[in-house]
């Protein structure tokens, strides 16, 4: 029984690396399941060509970077593994990965989440409960509420940051406190924590002088992974916002989890443009991208992994939307070999186009 119970204490928990989403995560491991997180570095291209030299060729370049990121957490230490599913592809991700880590002579344990087919939270509960078996699961639960807490404190902090930033009258004053909101996030501990950085951030915000005489609106709409992730999409949101551009992006956890209002609320807004499901999040950007057109943006980015087909499907709906509402799109897709350099020529041209569009409409 000894045995057993060292064995439960020895336990170093990881999850693929995700945009800030980690903090949230590190934080419902040590304060939800009394267990050591284990944080591996922020990805790099070294994590991307790990995962793709280890990866099918034909899978979604999601999958071979959380490949590197969980190969990069079991380098650095970690013995247990939690992976998720979803609608996609994404549901098959985690076996597939298992198989390859475990061909590669790793030895761990592998929570998948998708295992919980009928998706209720007592079922994944119950899939929780190996992290740390002595657990309630009131205390399961308190600590995920507070983990989701602190995951809607980190959108709304980035929604602000990509906003503003760019048109900042103090050069880094945003940068410099956003990094102590999450410096801040990693060292909480209890909910009081949470708060206290989310109420240090908003206050850092609000003293930060903005300069927002001319501004060009850009939303961004896309594949909820590399959408979100900004290694995955190359600091796409920043180099708009560096450029003097307000970023807008809809698509995160929050609003796609958390406060959803359903495909079939969303459909009702754009019964005439799609009568059926297309995919994961192809109904919620269909929406938004008719959403920003419709508040008169400037332009739209629309991102997606290459061979992410639910996004493939919705580009001829997008080229209507910007059709009929006279909204420029950019769409970019990104790979392994995708370069920052290349990016940001389009990212320039894309920026003139719309500076001199705008000119010439006014």
């Amino acid at each position: 029984m000894a045995d057993k119970v060292d064995k439960e204490q020895q336990k170093k928990i990881a999850f693929p690396m995700y945009a800030r989403y980690n903090l949230a995560l590190k934080y419902f491991i040590e304060a939800g399941m009394e267990q050591k997180y284990i944080m591996q570095p922020q990805m790099t291209r070294k994590t991307m060509d790990i995962g793709t030299q280890h990866s099918p060729d034909t899978v979604c370049t999601p999958f071979k970077t959380t490949l590197g990121s969980m190969i990069e957490a079991l380098e650095c230490g970690a013995n247990t593994l939690v992976m998720v599913g979803g609608p996609c592809r994404l549901e098959y991700y985690g076996e597939l990965q298992e198989r390859i880590l475990r061909d590669l002579g790793y030895q761990f344990d592998f929570i998948n989440l998708a295992d919980n087919a009928d998706g209720k939270v007592s079922g994944y509960v119950k899939l929780l409960r190996r992290i740390n078996p002595k657990m309630h699961p009131t205390k399961i639960l308190s600590g995920l509420r507070d983990g989701v807490k602190m995951i809607e404190y980190i959108d709304e902090a980035e929604r602000e940051y990509y906003k503003n930033c760019g048109f900042e009258q103090t050069k880094g004053a945003y940068k410099r406190a956003i990094n102590q909101f999450w410096n801040d996030l990693e060292k909480a501990k209890t909910k009081a924590d949470i708060e206290t950085c989310h109420h240090k951030v908003k206050e850092a915000f609000h003293g930060i002088p903005l300069k927002k005489e001319e501004r060009l609106r850009v939303g961004v709409i896309g594949e909820y992974y590399t959408v979100q992730d900004s290694f995955s999409n190359l600091d796409l949101e920043q180099k708009l916002a560096d450029m003097g551009v307000e970023v807008h992006r809809w698509m995160n956890f929050t609003n796609r989890n958390v406060h959803y209002s359903g495909e079939k609320n969303l459909n009702v807004r754009i019964r005439d443009l799609c009568q059926y499901e297309m995919g994961p999040t192809s109904t919620a950007n269909i929406w938004c991208a008719r959403d920003y057109a419709e508040r008169g943006f400037d332009g739209l980015v629309h991102v997606k992994s290459a061979g992410c087909t639910p996004e493939i499907d919705i580009m001829p709906v997008l080229q209507n939307i910007g059709a009929d509402y006279k909204i420029p799109i950019l769409y970019l897709t990104y790979d392994s070999q995708t370069s920052d350099t290349g990016l940001m020529t389009r990212l320039e041209a894309f920026y003139d186009m719309l500076k001199m569009r705008k000119k010439v409409i006014r």
